[in-house]
């Protein structure tokens, strides 16, 4: 998966969202399996175009929609 630029540390695999050596998204997967994240994945995206322009910067909002989209694909 292509790293978004600006921002990218904001999008692209967050500090807040890793423990230890995993990340969030991949105890979710775990925890509820594939489906179920690539649902998540959908939603959350729908949620930062709903709030696009509102919150954060337009550029990491649109980073953040692309990394759920692409997570969206990759667990297909």
């Amino acid at each position: 998966m292509k790293e978004f630029k600006i921002g990218s540390e904001m999008v692209n695999h967050p500090q807040h969202y890793n423990h230890g050596n995993m990340e969030c998204i991949d105890a979710m997967v775990g925890a509820y399996g594939k489906n179920e994240v690539q649902i998540f994945c959908k939603i959350n995206a729908f949620k930062y175009l709903w709030r696009l322009g509102h919150k954060d910067a337009e550029a990491q909002e649109v980073g953040k929609v692309k990394w759920y989209l692409d997570k969206y694909l990759e667990l297909k």
